[in-house]
């Protein structure tokens, strides 16, 4: 008999129905990954398994028996952490231990309390209040929270999606371990192919709804424990990874990018073409195509109470007109900076960044910056959140001109229909959206993309990165995305560069990725070069993880 069943179950939520005729058995010890869309139900699906809310129709049980409400048989860990801020660590994991082991000796409750602790990695932190943890250390303690209650089944829903990549990858490795001594039966739900591939028995993609459904099931075979390097090498990985991607992008992912083929850029240059001086102008016309963007020992020293932190170390590259740059590290690398220094938002310590033979010494329009938040102002519309750039920066454009290039770029990112939303009332891929054609409609020199798709889930970050490469595709502008994302900095770059930790981080790794252009996701899965580029950048992070320094690149 499973431990867990739900049959035909649905929920909705008013009119809109949100689940539909779900049927799942899961089995005592397994550990199954539930992938699905930002939006498709995949809490509602964990609610209903916790005994959080009871469906409209169907039947949830365990080991045979209707679920009526929630119980220490099952415990949750949701994408927030939800402790309470006024108690330790030790004091939030006593909460569950109390709860359910009332009757027991103090001593006996706080050696529960202790294993857990330790388990999680946070004994040298059991007096700290979650005030002084990092995310990372908050979700630590969540897990052992849930741990203490010594449930049948784990619940977890989403809960490293906030992290950064490294530390989600130290959970990743945690959480597996935890399960191979704990022997629980896990349910984890996620939007992350590598993550559940990583961790999972068996992979369920929860297709979109409205009325969502549960797909396919694919069972993963691979040996644990799980290394995230070695696996790239394996067969059966590449196969499962590749079946997943395929059918997650065939049920939506790859939304065609409609109307607006019969409008045209109007045939006007902003005002960074002209407004530069005569003799920069000039001086311009012989600038090497081959040395459009240089660092020249680029350092970023920040003053600290216990003296100059140098950040960044020594950033020297070169790159060519309409060159695409992946920028790759660690948490903490001085990625940003180097971009924040780019943009003019973050004064250089030493060296300097020249753009097209000019010195970079402040922002300015020639230089459009994509951040994670696209920072919109959510009373305005698409089309005027756009337009307010434009306006500066076309200024001897007529406003009809001025309104096609706005309507253009919204077009091209898939807003047409949408121009007339105010800000506030579209969702965050929405909103970058509208981020990606506020930056393209500058028509800057250089394109500045940082970690633009880091706060979207994998599959929303697939169908915005198909997007960002069609609209660059047209315009060829020169740029540098910041990422953590291995495949994105592929998918996207002519070279990934990759920095090692900080502090005196500097570039430690420089990768040509020698795939055709137009390029898509399905066709970089079925390149026969994807995977060894893919190994190259993980071994390079996986190297660095320590903080080591590599040899300085040129």
């Amino acid at each position: 008999m499973p431990i867990l069943e739900l049959k035909g179950v649905s929920k909705a939520y008013g009119r809109t129905e949100v689940l539909r005729d779900i049927n799942l058995a899961i089995e005592e010890g397994e550990f199954i990954a539930i992938l699905g869309f930002s939006g498709s139900g995949k809490t509602t699906l964990v609610s209903l398994m916790a005994g959080l809310t009871k469906p409209d129709s169907g039947q949830v049980s365990l080991r045979g028996k209707t679920v009526e409400g929630p119980g220490a048989d099952r415990g949750v860990v949701f994408q927030s952490y939800s402790l309470m801020p006024w108690l330790t660590v030790e004091g939030n994991v006593a909460l569950a231990v109390d709860a359910t082991m009332a009757g027991a000796p103090k001593a006996e409750r706080a050696a529960k309390v202790a294993k857990y602790i330790g388990m999680v990695g946070l004994s040298h932190a059991i007096d700290r209040r979650p005030a002084e943890l990092s995310g990372g250390m908050r979700q630590r303690v969540a897990v052992a929270r849930a741990l203490a209650m010594s449930p049948d089944i784990l619940l977890l829903d989403e809960p490293l999606s906030a992290l950064d990549a490294l530390t989600r990858a130290k959970l990743q490795d945690e959480i597996e371990a935890i399960w191979g001594q704990e022997k629980k039966t896990v349910v984890l739900i996620t939007n992350d192919v590598d993550e559940a591939l990583l961790l999972a028995d068996r992979i369920i993609p929860l297709n979109p709804g409205p009325g969502a459904t549960l797909g396919p099931a694919f069972k993963v075979n691979l040996p644990r424990p799980r290394d995230r390097s070695a696996v790239n090498h394996d067969p059966d990985f590449k196969r499962l990874r590749a079946g997943i991607t395929e059918y997650l992008m065939a049920v939506g992912v790859e939304r065609n990018v409609e109307g607006g083929e019969a409008r045209h850029l109007p045939d006007v240059a902003p005002v960074t073409l002209n407004g530069p001086p005569k003799a920069y102008r000039e001086a311009g016309r012989v600038n090497n195509p081959d040395r459009y963007v240089e660092f020249s020992q680029v350092k970023k020293i920040f003053p600290t109470p216990k003296g100059p932190l140098t950040v960044v170390d020594g950033f020297d590259l070169k790159m060519h007109r309409g060159e695409f740059i992946s920028l790759i590290g660690h948490s903490g690398c001085g990625k940003s900076t180097v971009l924040t220094m780019t943009a003019g938002l973050t004064e250089v310590s030493e060296g300097g960044v020249i753009l097209d033979g000019r010195e970079v010494t402040d922002a300015g329009p020639d230089r459009a910056v994509v951040f994670q938040a696209p920072s919109l102002f959510p009373w305005l519309t698409a089309l005027q959140n756009v337009a307010l750039g434009v306006d500066r920066v076309y200024p001897h454009a007529s406003p009809a001109e001025r309104l096609d290039i706005v309507s253009y770029y919204l077009e091209r990112v898939g807003l047409g229909d949408d121009m007339g939303k105010k800000a506030s009332e579209m969702s965050n891929g929405m909103r970058q959206r509208v981020g990606i054609a506020r930056a393209f409609a500058l028509s800057p020199k250089l394109l500045l993309l940082d970690e633009p798709f880091g706060m979207l889930d994998s599959l929303t970050r697939w169908e915005l990165q198909e997007v960002l490469m069609e609209v660059w595709a047209r315009t060829q502008v020169t740029a540098i995305c910041v990422t953590h994302d291995v495949d994105e900095a592929i998918l996207m770059a002519d070279r990934v560069v990759m920095m090692t930790n900080g502090p005196n981080a500097r570039i430690g790794k420089v990768l040509h990725v020698d795939i055709p252009r137009p390029r898509t996701r399905r066709a970089l899965l079925d390149h026969p070069r994807y995977y060894e580029y893919r190994a190259e950048v993980l071994d390079f992070l996986d190297e660095y993880e320590t903080g080591a320094h590599a040899k300085k690149v040129s």
